[in-house]
């Protein structure tokens, strides 16, 4: 317990004492200064003061995504944008952007609780920390680089891209930390191979992975084929960035969320009740602490699970992303889930972990089509062994019929950041 800092070291008593108080003054600072939350607490019925227990935190409205684009760019900022230090914003790629911004002493608190993440994954003062996050308006690059240099890191920004760059980075200056998507990582892994360099030869000790979900195989796959440990961090902007939960590296069973500074609920995502703990819902976060942009009640649309602390008792741990409420695929009536697919897919001999799922429509029947890369070394024989695997795989574990495409290496496209798991051609019509 001697490299916890004093937070991490509260009873869960005091740890409710502390989120009551922050609940109660983030309430009172939102509805007094954010117009959205003034007139959603009066539509809903309630006012600050009618939260006298961290459950009645359950009558009060939800936060979605919708109500960020709505009040595009600065509506949500509950502070003069004079005391606005920095602006992060997501891509829009699906809509108006979400726009999230940060007080001086709410950047502190995200390299306070980034740092505390590093540390729980095994980063030490003195690591070289390797970040190849985008940086940018994206929240990942800039969040690992703050947090690192608050636990007295040395930080490489490599951000995204110039793959071969980064492998020859990695060789020359000896990170012992790499932060990334796991879907970037496994074609770091491709490139030091295709370079003729073992990756589990490198300087790499430990990979601190999030911004998608990824599963307990792929972690197997990780971790044997770069001979490090692998471990998973959690956050989303509009929480604060990554930063809002991460995976101990001496129990990696889930990730312990900070709730000193974030309160979770799980709701079930039809009926908006909040789940009793242990059950499989979605995931819905409070700010505690920030000053520039609280949120309340945000519906994440991440799918998981509160079960017990472990290596931090009194926090929390919430069980690894499955997917996303609006990731889910409906396929003649049946939930398919990324993540299903690639525990099969990383089952069968001969396929590598890159794939995509092509949604069609044909003679208005709902069509899905697992295109998976093949490894290297895959015989054409063993590729037409494995496609037929892979329905058979999909059949039994999810319950649906897919077709199955099993492809050259290195044809599908690259992540530098979130993998695009689902392509829906269902409106182009193209095959």
């Amino acid at each position: 317990m001697t490299d916890l800092d004093a937070a991490e070291k509260l009873s869960v008593d005091e740890l409710r004492a502390r989120q009551l108080e922050r609940l109660q003054w983030t309430l009172r600072h939102a509805y007094e200064n954010v117009p959205c939350y003034t007139k959603k607490f009066d539509d809903a019925g309630v006012r600050p003061e009618d939260c006298r227990s961290l459950a009645d935190l359950a009558e009060f409205p939800f936060t979605t995504k919708a109500d960020l684009r709505d009040n595009y760019p600065f509506g949500m900022f509950a502070v003069p944008e004079s005391e606005v230090r920095r602006i992060h914003a997501s891509s829009g790629t699906t809509g108006q952007p979400t726009v999230v911004g940060y007080t001086a002493d709410d950047l502190d608190t995200w390299a306070t609780v980034m740092a505390r993440s590093i540390r729980a994954a095994g980063g030490r003062p003195g690591h070289k920390v390797h970040v190849a996050y985008g940086y940018g308006l994206f929240t990942g690059g800039l969040g690992a680089h703050y947090g690192a240099e608050k636990l007295g890191c040395t930080v490489i920004p490599a951000s995204g891209g110039m793959t071969s760059r980064q492998v020859r980075i990695i060789t020359d200056f000896r990170p012992e930390i790499i932060m990334v998507t796991p879907s970037y990582l496994l074609t770091l892994l491709d490139e030091f191979e295709r370079q003729g360099i073992d990756p589990r030869t490198s300087s790499l000790r430990v990979g601190i992975f999030g911004a998608e979900p990824w599963t307990e195989q792929m972690r197997a796959e990780i971790e044997e084929r770069a001979g490090l440990d692998a471990v998973d961090i959690y956050g989303l902007s509009e929480v604060i960035g990554p930063g809002v939960a991460q995976e101990c590296a001496e129990t990696k069973d889930g990730l312990h969320i900070w709730e000193d500074h974030f309160y979770p609920e799980v709701i079930d995502p039809v009926e908006g009740n909040v789940l009793d703990p242990g059950e499989h819902g979605e995931l819905v976060f409070t700010s505690l602490t920030k000053q520039a942009m609280p949120i309340i009640r945000y519906r994440t649309r991440d799918l998981t699970r509160l079960l017990p602390g472990t290596a931090r008792p009194a926090f929390r741990r919430m069980e690894k992303v499955t997917g996303r409420s609006d990731d889910m695929i409906i396929l003649r009536g049946v939930n398919v889930f990324p993540t299903q697919i690639e525990e099969v897919v990383l089952r069968i001999e001969g396929l590598s972990p890159h794939f995509q799922l092509v949604r069609t429509r044909r003679e208005r029947m709902d069509h899905l089509a697992v295109h998976v890369e093949a490894r290297h070394d895959t015989t054409a024989e063993r590729r037409v062994d494995a496609a037929a695997e892979l329905v058979r795989g999909v059949k039994e574990a999810v319950g649906v019929t897919v077709e199955a495409a099993v492809v050259d290496p290195d044809t599908l496209e690259r992540s530098m950041g979130k993998m695009r798991r689902v392509l829906d051609r269902r409106e182009a019509g193209t095959p």
